[in-house]
């Protein structure tokens, strides 16, 4: 048996008071500024009066087993000591936020002082030493236990080997090390409490605004008990409309290089034709660039990005489509010198790593949003496929204007590629919004798309859509109905992923 120490820790409930010792302690001892939490303590009202209670939960860092904040990770910043406890490298922190994304427990923040992101990490600096965390020393009734699990004579391991312990959102297979003894399901479960109306809860107001996480569910709640939220802390989406826009520029940078690539094997324009030799590399170029300057733009600390590769983590998606990125980049700048040095020899061996690398600069946020584990809308196998049509939606739409002056041979046959890929897209869409989805936040996820606080731009992205599928009857005018209902598209449906509850 493996006698190596592994850390758990073991929060009572029968015991806890709700009195917030323990989020203080933590503020102190670990210099957390303001607006920011590495633990703190929600309460819910379940029941109806008379004959209610106020049940509370210590939400902090699950200490996975399996964390999925170290494989999104791009630089090793969030990784996993041999204790089991997870802990942060603010030096080699990037502030990409996708450890924020992957997390199912919406544990990890970004310090607003150091742009980097930080969490509970067990006190780890007081547990070398010997010592108990913070939390655990000041808390008064014993609420918080933590003990090597590994020992079966600690009392943290006792409780979770005989007690009736739970564990939040077990399904995300994470195998948390944090256990809950005697807490109510209606504070494990996120989205299991109703949202209380006006947003108003015990001393405080929710924050507003297009990028603020409101929690509680919006309409009945998950929860066969009456439960209304009572008090918690603000949250936050960690990406913004600048992720939204990079998945647009990175889907035309893609199309803008396939599209004029399969009119040339169509036999449609000639292979010495401006669009294939000028346009395809310098719009997709241009495009490709503009993704990379997004992505850096995103980052809390922009002046590391180079970090993605001198301190590479090879299973983040991130360092992934970098490297995508990085290596289409260079086929298309070959591209462009091939066509200034006239060496169309040199184009067509170009093709043979060019195709590969711009269906996978398409399609590779797909992965990075599935490594995305808390979002349950990202978690689709339609969505690799979808990505492809939505590169060819945006190619095709992109190149269109051109094609009158250079290849007017391409402009029918590129009106019907708009119409079809438009068609497919939206389909994809019906599906989306149709399908059962598999879990309740992925339901609640498309809700908030369809019907709720992002419906606005899905359904203009929908309208305008349906103007690139009529494009064989309006022409040029679908080309911007096309690209600006993908945008709205795409705004949607980022930001509906990261809008549930996760706490």
């Amino acid at each position: 048996m493996d006698t190596a120490a592994q850390w758990g820790k073991v929060i009572d409930h029968t015991r806890c008071i709700g009195c917030h010792a323990c989020s203080t302690a933590c503020k102190s001892e670990n210099e957390v500024p303001l607006s920011v939490n590495r633990t703190y303590v929600k309460y819910v009202d379940v029941g109806t009066f008379p004959e209610a209670r106020r049940a509370f939960q210590v939400t902090r860092c699950n200490q996975c087993e399996d964390p999925p904040c170290v494989e999104a990770c791009p630089t090793r910043a969030m990784h996993q000591r041999p204790d089991g406890i997870v802990d942060f490298d603010k030096a080699i922190c990037i502030g990409c936020k996708a450890c924020i994304a992957a997390c199912p427990y919406d544990a990890i923040f970004i310090n607003p002082e150091d742009h980097s992101a930080e969490k509970c990490n067990f006190c780890a600096h007081r547990l070398d030493v010997g010592l108990e965390p913070a939390c655990v020393v000041v808390c008064p009734t014993e609420a918080i236990l933590v003990g090597d699990l590994n020992q079966p004579a600690s009392r943290v391991a006792e409780l979770v080997k005989r007690g009736p312990v739970a564990v939040r959102r077990p399904e995300k297979e994470t195998r948390p090390k944090l256990f809950y003894n005697g807490a109510h399901q209606t504070t494990l479960d996120p989205i299991a409490a109703m949202r209380p109306p006006g947003g108003l809860f015990m001393w405080s107001e929710q924050r507003e605004g297009a990028h603020a996480v409101v929690s509680g569910h919006p309409n009945h709640g998950n929860s066969s008990a009456a439960a209304v939220l009572a008090y918690d802390v603000p949250h936050m989406a960690p990406w913004d409309y600048r992720v939204s826009l990079y998945t647009w520029t990175k889907g035309i940078a893609a199309g803008a290089y396939l599209v004029p690539l399969f009119l040339v094997f169509l036999g449609v324009i000639p292979a010495s034709n401006a669009l294939w030799q000028w346009v395809a590399p310098i719009m997709a170029g241009g495009f490709l660039a503009l993704t990379g300057l997004l992505l850096i733009w995103d980052l809390e600390h922009p002046k590391r990005f180079y970090f993605l590769f001198t301190h590479a983590q090879p299973k983040s998606w991130l360092v992934r489509g970098g490297i995508i990125i990085s290596g289409y980049g260079a086929v298309l700048a070959a591209h462009f010198i091939g066509s200034l040095a006239a060496l169309p020899g040199l184009q067509r061996i170009l093709m043979v790593a060019g195709v590969p690398l711009a269906v996978l600069t398409a399609v590779y946020t797909a992965y990075l949003f599935a490594q995305a584990k808390a979002r349950d809308l990202w978690q689709s196998p339609l969505l690799p496929p979808h990505l492809a049509v939505q590169a060819v939606l945006a190619g095709s739409a992109a190149i269109l204007p051109f094609t009158p002056s250079i290849a007017p041979r391409a402009f029918i046959p590129l009106l019907g590629m708009l119409a079809v890929s438009s068609l497919i897209h939206l389909l994809f869409v019906l599906g989306e919004g149709t399908l059962a989805h598999p879990t309740a936040h992925a339901r609640l996820a498309a809700w908030e798309m369809i019907r709720g606080r992002h419906a606005r731009f899905f359904w203009t992205g929908v309208v305008l859509l349906a103007g690139g599928v009529l494009a064989p009857w309006i022409g040029m005018a679908a080309a911007p109905l096309a690209l600006a209902g993908l945008l709205a598209h795409e705004h949607a449906y980022v930001q509906a992923g990261q809008s549930v509850p996760l706490a």
